[in-house]
């Protein structure tokens, strides 16, 4: 696998922010990473690629964006089975109740989610959070 996929929506901006950072990491490990938003690819796009990452801020009562992702989400459930994924996104208020459950929902679909947690911050990224999707970019470029 030369290009790995960082595929998210973002409706701030933040969430966005996160994926360059992701794929900043995926290209300091030497591969190429193709960042996408959700509505530029389908769930069959993801077929047959072993590792990737997907980016969502919490919206609504902590939920994946209704419109786009969790259309995406519901697609690309059938297809996880034995994939590894790192999940990251951005949000306003609440807990990351929607990282929990986005990351049990990919791990009940058979996914190995990188880092056992997905990568939140509360509004725009600060450098520790940035390090550490930097980090989870390396780590999907190394599998």
């Amino acid at each position: 696998m030369s290009n790995v996929k960082v595929v998210y929506w973002s409706g701030t901006g933040n969430t966005q922010m996160m994926a360059e950072k992701i794929a900043e990491g995926i290209k300091a490990a030497g591969k190429e990473a193709d960042v996408l938003s959700v509505d530029a690819v389908s769930a069959a796009d993801l077929t047959d690629d072993q590792a990737f990452a997907l980016g969502c801020p919490s919206m609504g009562v902590e939920q994946l964006e209704e419109g786009e992702m969790e259309p995406f989400m519901c697609d690309l459930e059938g297809q996880l089975q034995g994939k590894k994924v790192v999940l990251f996104g951005s949000y306003g208020w609440g807990n990351g109740e929607w990282m929990d459950d986005w990351v049990e929902r990919c791990e009940n679909a058979g996914a190995t989610v990188i880092g056992r947690e997905g990568i939140i911050c509360n509004g725009e990224p600060d450098e520790d959070v940035n390090d550490e999707l930097v980090d989870a970019g390396k780590e999907l470029a190394a599998l």
